[in-house]
């Protein structure tokens, strides 16, 4: 099959375009490089500069006759901005880039005549959970724009496969965390916002010290509680979910992520003992609208894909995570 990667040099775009091109595709990546990154890049898959907010670019893409172009089977969404906090100051850019961009996408989707989209979510669809473990019929209620948005999406997916029949996967992520176990991927993320790379940047002394925000949550160390899963793993998921769509030519929506939730503390500690840094830490006022806790039930991607996370343990996460981030 042939696939186009919006997004495929990114943090969890470079895992999916590897695992793919592993799996027998024949893969393009689309990006514009705003946080994706060149070092990134799979040898075996083409690529197109472009950027999801110009029509003219997904034209070109889409329309075939260039090395690397269309026509595309399936498409893999990952070409996003995703900082919640920031997404709250900055509406009208995540509706841009984020609803727009895809209005665009799905347009020459339905131009090229694209069968299968695989979409990158988010558990941020859920907002604050009202039972645990969050299962896919959990009410959906974000409470940040970034998560709005991607429940619009998964909203205008719904429809395309009614007027289209364009089949999608909706994959809502829980945190993602750690590297490429095999070390080919090695590319940073710019300015980070999430927990493991801040830990490790501190632990690497790239950043004075790891912020707790909050810490008399109603958990056994009354840290904030969540689960995390390895770009790996969700990049097996994006795989087993185009061969789902292609062997089943229907539509799903699925968590992916360990079932396993761990706190701040112990994440902290379990840093310190596996880098040998000190890694310092500070609490600091909880932050609006966090959970205490958030836990993933991936029982149907078990069920449907046979999904099963290999990478997700907690020392699997930071030692990978620190390959990537420790001085040399």
């Amino acid at each position: 099959m042939k696939v186009l990667v919006c997004g495929g040099a990114g943090y969890i775009g470079s895992h999916v375009v590897k695992a793919l091109l592993r799996g027998g595709f024949e893969v393009t990546v689309f990006d514009n490089f705003s946080t994706g990154l060149e070092e990134n890049l799979q040898g075996g898959a083409g690529l197109i500069r472009g950027d999801i907010l110009d029509p003219g670019a997904l034209e070109a893409a889409f329309a075939g006759g260039g090395e690397g172009s269309g026509p595309f089977e399936g498409v893999v969404h990952l070409a996003a901005l995703k900082a919640a906090g920031d997404s709250m100051t900055n509406p009208e850019a995540y509706s841009l880039s984020n609803i727009g961009g895809t209005v665009n996408l799905l347009r020459a989707c339905s131009a090229g005549g694209v069968k299968y989209f695989v979409f990158s979510s988010t558990a941020a669809v859920y907002g604050a959970p009202v039972c645990l473990p969050v299962e896919e019929n959990h009410p959906l209620n974000p409470e940040n724009f970034y998560g709005f948005t991607k429940k619009i999406i998964e909203d205008l997916l719904t429809w395309y496969d009614l007027l289209r029949g364009l089949k999608f996967a909706v994959l809502r992520y829980f945190n993602a965390a750690g590297y490429d176990p095999e070390g080919s991927i090695r590319g940073r993320e710019k300015n980070p916002a999430n927990l493991f790379p801040v830990i490790m940047e501190a632990a690497a002394g790239l950043r004075e010290e790891v912020l707790i925000f909050g810490d008399d949550y109603d958990t056994p160390d009354g840290t904030g509680v969540r689960d995390y899963v390895h770009p790996w793993d969700l990049a097996q998921a994006h795989l087993q979910a185009l061969e789902y769509l292609n062997q089943e030519n229907r539509s799903l929506c699925l968590n992916l992520g360990s079932e396993r939730g761990f706190s701040v503390k112990e994440i902290l500690t379990a840093a310190r003992r596996i880098t040998g840094r000190i890694i310092p830490a500070r609490v600091v006022p909880r932050r609006p609208g966090d959970s205490p806790i958030l836990v993933a039930s991936a029982h149907q991607a078990r069920r449907v894909l046979d999904w099963t996370p290999h990478y997700s343990d907690l020392d699997s996460l930071i030692k990978t995570a620190w390959e990537v981030y420790r001085p040399d």
